[in-house]
């Protein structure tokens, strides 16, 4: 009788380990297809309390969402730099004799003084306009091929400090931090973040980096520990995040979805080219730039750019 009452709790324990396992699993699948659905491709569960066979599954997963993100973003930039080229081909050839042609009748003797030189400046200054805003398509189209070598972070943002030292910097953690990418195109990413930060009243920069695989959409099943992701299996990391925030002027959230698109500024005078640019830059080079959703406490926002390690 004894035995076979512990033989029945047994069996009900295991069908209860056994619906809790099930019910863990189906959260785990809600959780990514929403992911999946908003689009937010950098997920990641963990793969605690999975047996063998799943928990490989599950970092498949885990990897498909990051490929499919890369995949995204690579995708775009290729159309934006498509899209760039036939229009730069275009637009030249139509701005390029109006200028001439123009600087031309304004040196002649019949126009100078005449009620036509007025009339033809104002041509000439707008085909000059239109040629500047026609080489801002011509960055996009021709960025140069990234040269990438082993880039210390901690003695890469003591140069960028050097540059801005109007500025109160708060750079945490980046002792020993590696990566491998083109040291002249991140300075040009980073620098233009803090020239944006500037011209938004920003008096304070922080950065600080974090090994990847983690981050933004680090999604983890109800009851689960939130915490730092696991290394690869071999020890090695995929690369780094650094996150880099300021305190000036918060993007506005009807803005926040359109920064990294070519050519839309919010600035007077403005191109909307470096928020594009700097993705590009970043998306060459294997790695992203993501404005996060929700700012560094104590500062306005955060942009998270990922690198590759070294």
């Amino acid at each position: 009788m004894l035995i076979a009452s512990i033989f029945v709790l047994i069996v009900v324990i295991a069908a209860w380990l056994f619906v809790r396992h099930q019910r863990s699993l189906r959260r785990r699948a809600h959780l990514m297809r929403e992911a999946i659905r908003n689009h937010d491709w950098s997920f990641r569960l963990n793969t605690r309390g999975l047996t063998s066979g799943e928990r490989a599954m599950q970092e498949t997963l885990n990897d498909l969402g990051e490929v499919i993100h890369q995949q995204v973003n690579q995708s775009e930039v290729e159309s934006w730099e498509r899209l760039a080229r036939v229009l730069t081909h275009e637009m030249m050839n139509s701005t390029a004799p109006i200028a001439s042609i123009s600087q031309s009748l304004l040196r002649r003797d019949d126009v100078a003084g005449t009620p036509l030189e007025a009339g033809i400046r104002s041509i000439n200054a707008t085909a000059t306009r239109l040629t500047t805003f026609v080489e801002s398509y011509r960055k996009l189209a021709q960025l140069q091929q990234p040269k990438p070598e082993d880039v210390h972070l901690d003695a890469f943002f003591a140069e960028v400090q050097r540059l801005y030292p109007q500025l109160a910097w708060d750079v945490v953690g980046m002792d020993d931090v590696i990566v491998h990418t083109d040291p002249v195109l991140l300075q040009q990413v980073v620098v233009n973040l803090v020239k944006n930060a500037v011209e938004a009243g920003a008096r304070r920069i922080k950065t600080h980096p974090q090994p990847l695989p983690s981050g933004r959409g680090d999604l983890r099943p109800e009851g689960e520990e939130h915490g730092a992701a696991s290394p690869l299996p071999d020890g090695r990391g995929r690369g780094w995040v650094f996150f880099l925030s300021n305190d000036g002027a918060p993007i506005p959230a009807v803005d926040r979805d359109s920064i990294f698109i070519p050519f839309f500024t919010t600035k007077h005078g403005g191109t909307g080219i470096g928020l594009a640019l700097s993705r590009q830059i970043m998306v060459r080079q294997g790695g992203d730039l993501e404005l996060m959703d929700q700012p560094e406490t104590g500062y306005a926002v955060t942009f998270r750019l990922t690198l590759p390690c070294a």
